[in-house]
C-alpha cells in the first residue's frame, strides 16, 4: 500500500533469459547475476534496449544472488551505475534480503514523493537460504569505496 489513494504504476523488469517490455512502461528494474560475468556484460544492451523503448524512466540497477559466496561479479566492477546515474541494489531473492528497496525506490520516483513508505510488509515464505551478513556488509563497503573511485572511460572494461 502506497497512500490513501491507489496508485497503479507499469514495471518494467529486464532479467536474465527474460526480457519482458511494455511501451507503457513507467519505470524498470535490470537485474543481473553477481555470480555470472557475462549477464552483468549485457547490462549496457539491456539499458539501451530499455530507453529504447521507454523514454525518460527511472531505472533501478539490481545485482542478484548476493547470498552466494562465489561472487564473479566484484564491488569494484559495478560502475555501470554510476555512469548512468541509476539506483543500484544488491539483492537476495532467496534470502530476502533488500527485496523490497528497489520498489520502494521505485514508487518514491513515481509518486513524487521521498518520503513515501511501505505502510504494509508483505506476506512472504521464510527465505531459502540465510545471507551472510558479514560478508554483505563488507561488500556494500566495497560498493562505496568503489564508488569513490574514477570511472572507468568506456563501457568495454565492465568485467576484467
Amino acid at each position: 500500500m502506497l497512500h490513501k489513494t491507489t496508485r497503479k504504476f507499469i514495471l518494467v523488469v529486464i532479467t536474465v533469459n527474460l526480457v519482458f517490455c511494455s511501451i507503457h512502461g513507467q519505470c524498470g528494474i535490470i537485474m543481473f547475476d553477481v555470480t555470472s560475468r557475462l549477464t552483468y556484460k549485457n547490462v549496457p544492451t539491456w539499458h539501451r534496449d530499455l530507453c529504447r523503448v521507454c523514454e525518460n524512466i527511472p531505472i533501478v540497477l539490481c545485482g542478484n544472488k548476493v547470498d552466494v559466496k562465489n561472487r564473479q561479479v566484484k564491488a569494484k566492477q559495478v560502475t555501470f551505475h554510476r555512469k548512468k546515474s541509476l539506483q543500484y541494489y544488491e539483492v537476495s531473492a532467496k534470502s530476502n534480503y533488500n527485496f523490497e528497496k528497489p520498489f520502494l525506490y521505485l514508487a518514491k520516483k513515481l509518486a513524487g514523493d521521498a518520503n513515501l513508505h511501505f505502510v504494509e510488509s508483505p506476506a512472504l515464505l521464510p527465505p531459502d537460504v540465510t545471507i551472510d551478513l558479514v560478508a554483505q556488509q563488507q561488500h556494500e563497503a566495497e560498493l562505496v569505496a568503489a564508488a569513490a573511485q574514477p570511472l572507468p572511460d568506456d563501457d568495454d572494461d565492465l568485467i576484467e
